[in-house]
């Protein structure tokens, strides 16, 4: 239906009608244009002209204002895992829809995660954006790499897994110190009796899960020094060394009552756990929603799942990056540190 307006000049409510906006998004789009998103601005640029608003000269100026543009690129890990394939598509919406500026992201996966690989994968994305965040390991390599790329003028983010270098580098994750004490308080709560918990981690220079581990332990010494905490097994990333620890776990250790699963190879994991008739009460935390960790929390195979917040995130790290981009270089950058997402059997 066409909608009708009176003889008299247009005003700011007519034209919030004709573009089926809020009377807000148009005061911002006149006024404060780089709050709103184009695909908006130019929603109300078409409907100004057509009602004949007496401002459209001043939108028509905000849409061919030259944008901030901002470069930025990622270096995820292997695509083969369907928490960063799920990442990936999460930063490129928030990329699409961060309304200060526009964002050309470039994301890379990474097959090859040893330290040299990843230097040099660093500094070659490095060279063609403003900014990088990456996951990666703790190694001097990479560490050497980021210094580079400070000296360049690049701004540097370890993302989920903090990094450190001479030069400053941002970080945008979770509190892992946290995440582990969240985890030990569920063990200590859901478990029928002290017994022995087993610990999975992907690699130990992985900082978050260095940090999971300790939180982790600085609980129960804390609070139940009556569990026993097993040595952290390394799964380096993989599912079928997963598996295999678990399984062995299992067999070493009759008592075994629980398993942390920091990170790194929970399919194997959960296929483990699914292999066998767990003992009653026995109580298994997760990392990361994922379909593999849905199916295992719906069948009773994982007890909890801590997971991060995958759209926060994925705004979090856009606006971190940018910022950086426009903040001076020799200035610290931002560290991140989010809530994260906790689900059980009874709230996916």
């Amino acid at each position: 239906m066409t909608q009708e307006f009176s003889a008299k000049r247009p005003t700011i409510k007519d034209l919030s009608q004709a573009a089926g906006v809020s009377v807000t998004t148009v005061n911002r789009v006149i006024n404060s244009p780089d709050l709103v998103r184009r695909q908006t601005r130019e929603l109300v640029l078409k409907a100004a002209e057509k009602i004949g608003f007496y401002g459209v000269g001043s939108i028509q100026d905000s849409l061919r204002r030259k944008e901030q543009v901002f470069k930025l690129g990622v270096l995820l890990q292997q695509k083969n895992r369907t928490f960063y394939r799920d990442l990936a598509k999460a930063l490129s919406k928030a990329a699409g829809e961060f309304a200060g500026g526009r964002v050309e992201l470039k994301i890379q996966f990474m097959d090859d995660l040893s330290p040299d690989n990843v230097a040099t994968q660093l500094v070659q994305l490095g060279r063609h954006v403003d900014a990088v965040g990456l996951v990666a390991a703790e190694h001097p390599i990479v560490s050497d790499a980021i210094d580079t790329l400070h000296q360049s003028g690049v701004p540097v983010f370890g993302l989920i897994a903090s990094l450190t270098a001479n030069a400053s580098v941002g970080y945008v994750g979770l509190d892992h110190f946290k995440v582990g004490r969240t985890a030990a308080w569920a063990f200590d709560k859901m478990c029928r009796g002290p017994g022995k918990i087993g610990i999975l981690v992907g690699n130990h220079r992985y900082r978050n899960q260095e940090s999971n581990e300790s939180g982790f332990r600085s609980y129960f010494r804390e609070h139940n020094s009556e569990f026993t905490l097993l040595e952290a097994q390394t799964t380096y990333e993989t599912a079928a060394v997963a598996e295999e620890i678990v399984e062995k776990m299992f067999q070493d250790h009759a008592d075994l009552c629980g398993l942390f699963i920091s990170g790194g190879g929970i399919r194997g994991a959960i296929n483990a756990l699914r292999a066998r008739k767990l003992p009653k009460g026995f109580v298994s935390v997760g990392y990361e929603l994922i379909d593999e960790t849905r199916s295992a929390l719906i069948d009773g195979t994982l007890s909890m799942v801590i997971s991060h917040p995958m759209e926060t995130f994925a705004r979090a790290t856009i606006t971190a990056m940018t910022d950086a981009v426009l903040s001076d270089p020799n200035s610290s950058l931002k560290i991140a540190n989010l809530g994260f997402d906790i689900y059980t059997p009874e709230n996916i």
